[in-house]
């Protein structure tokens, strides 16, 4: 037996690893290989990270400004009206006590002013002049209010959403500097399987390649579609060939099936054809255990990874949420997901040794979860009505009201769950 296959074996006969151990593995050989950074203009850095902190190039406001339309005022009224300010512009100072200078909001408080006098608290002399009384509390923001010049808003790792953008636009700059998005493969395998129409005659629809990729894409992907192959036959050789051509250009392959070591289960004597290392064989963890998470690092120090979702639509989520998304936060220079937590609304049973994910919808407002119905590892009905995944660990059950973890299936780029 070569030295590759007898640690293939070593790997294969391994017990599985506790499902939070594998989310920390995940993220961790993510982190290591954190893509490169890039240069984006504003409009196109939606849904990546900062690659460094954000900082504001001036102070914010940069000069006082007007909080209201009215009047800047210098000494006591009333006042003689010299001149009109807009946003937009440097106003001259006001020099002379009892002079004003209609301001627009977001115009520059001209240099002399002591108080600026709300237009609808303000009323006219019959010989022009403006008359009121200021409120105590200053009218205008000043320079620094929000922040210095240099000062840190955001940490590097920040998902970029458009209020980061538009802050960012609005402390003086044109681009950010941002992780690169991972670029992602999918390898669908499984000659039972049907690509359109129907099931019927011991055939099954494909259920995985047109979801995975929306998946992936939520997670801030780029999924092309030719970067979905499948199905692949249900050869060795197919197999490595399809992993080759997708390790060409993804930073991620994700495959659906043959995890398992079942008579047309090649995934394993493929991976290790291509020198793969496993990250994580098989987890403890119900539905779902037969993912993994293996890592292949090119000559040139490059580094992929293929995670093998297994063939059961609501198992490969599972492995998705599981895996996939802590690995994409690492590569992505994102701090680990931080799982929220809810109240369930109902008992969920515990799974022995495993840890039970178990699909939950859930109410915001009242902070609770519920349990769903059409929960198998087959079914997706149930799937397609959740929010996310209560996590009942080892060696317990759920009862209704107890607090516990919660996954969240991914959202649209730049949506918050909570």
């Amino acid at each position: 037996m070569s030295t590759k296959t007898a640690a293939a074996v070593a790997q294969v006969a391994a017990p599985p690893v506790g499902w939070e151990e594998a989310r920390s593995r995940a993220y961790a050989i993510g982190l290591a290989a954190a893509l490169p950074a890039v240069e984006l203009p504003l409009a196109d850095a939606d849904g990546h990270t900062l690659a460094e902190p954000l900082t504001t190039r001036t102070d914010l406001p940069a000069f006082p400004t007007s909080s209201v339309d009215g009047w800047a005022v210098r000494g006591d009224g009333p006042w003689q009206v010299v001149g009109r300010v807009l946003a937009g512009h440097t106003p001259p100072p006001l020099t002379a006590d009892g002079t004003t200078a209609e301001i627009a909001t977001g115009a520059m408080v001209p240099a002399g002013t002591t108080a600026i006098l709300r237009v609808e608290e303000s009323t006219r002399t019959g010989d022009g002049r403006v008359a009121g009384t200021p409120r105590p509390v200053p009218e205008w923001r000043q320079p620094g209010e929000e922040a210095y010049a240099g000062e840190e808003l955001l940490p590097a790792g920040t998902p970029v959403d458009p209020a980061l953008i538009g802050l960012a636009a609005s402390c003086g700059h044109d681009t950010l500097r941002v992780r690169r998005r991972p670029r992602a493969a999918l390898l669908v395998f499984g000659d039972e399987l049907l690509t359109s129409g129907p099931p019927g005659a011991g055939r099954v629809r494909d259920a995985l390649g047109p979801a995975v990729p929306a998946w992936l894409r939520r997670y801030g992907c780029q999924v092309r579609p030719a970067d979905v192959v499948g199905p692949v036959a249900d050869t060795l050789s197919a197999h490595v060939a399809a992993l080759r051509g997708a390790l060409a250009d993804a930073d991620l392959i994700c495959t659906t099936g043959g995890t398992m070591h079942g008579p047309v289960d090649h995934l394993h004597p493929a991976l290790a054809a291509l020198g793969a290392d496993y990250v994580v064989n098989t987890v403890a963890v119900r539905p779902g255990f037969p993912m993994l998470l293996a890592r292949l690092v090119d000559g040139d120090g490059r580094v992929r990874f293929v995670a093998g979702l297994p063939g059961n639509p609501q198992s490969a989520v599972v492995a998705l949420v599981s895996l996939v998304a802590p690995l994409l936060a690492g590569l992505a220079g994102r701090p680990m997901p931080v799982l929220p937590e809810a109240t369930l609304a109902a008992p969920i049973p515990g799974r022995g040794d495993y840890t039970h994910l178990a699909l939950v919808r859930l109410d915001r407002v009242a902070g609770t979860a519920h349990p769903l119905r059409h929960v198998g590892s087959a079914m997706l009905r149930g799937l397609a009505g959740a929010d996310g995944f209560a996590v009942i660990r080892p060696g317990t059950s759920g009862a209704m009201g107890d607090g516990v973890p919660v996954v969240p299936l991914p959202l649209l780029a730049g949506e918050r769950a909570w």
